[in-house]
């Protein structure tokens, strides 16, 4: 009886010795899968933390790219309105010319003073529009 029982013990013995392996290796995989996990979740979210930062630059070289266009959009309607204005402004100029010299002059001398100040005016126009 004293043999079947030392038995046993040395059975429960090896069975407690099993299920402290088992349980080491359990512990082992949980341990080496939570820090699979920990891997896993530092390297998404260093990649999420890249690509919040690689928009962030795309939305504001965007952002800078729209707001150039804008500026030379503005800078050339400037420009158009300017030249307009100088046009209107020579129109108004040498149509002021024509109607004071043909109110002003005779006949006789109107050709001559005419052609002196159109030409004046060419000039002028040239400086102008260089």
């Amino acid at each position: 009886m004293i043999s079947d029982i030392k038995n046993e013990i040395n059975e429960s013995e090896k069975l407690r010795t099993e299920a402290k392996n088992l349980l080491d290796n359990a512990q082992k995989k949980l341990d080496t899968a939570q820090t699979v996990s920990n891997d896993i979740l530092d390297q998404a979210k260093k990649e999420s933390d890249r690509l919040v930062i690689e928009l962030n630059d795309k939305f504001h070289k965007s952002s800078e790219i729209k707001k150039n266009l804008a500026e030379n959009k503005i800078s050339q309607m400037k420009e158009a309105a300017i030249k307009e204005i100088k046009d209107a402004s020579i129109k108004i100029a040498v149509d002021s010319v024509k109607k004071i010299i043909s109110t002003s002059i005779d006949k006789s001398k109107l050709d001559a003073v005419f052609q002196k100040n159109l030409d004046e005016t060419k000039e002028q126009l040239k400086k102008i529009s260089s």
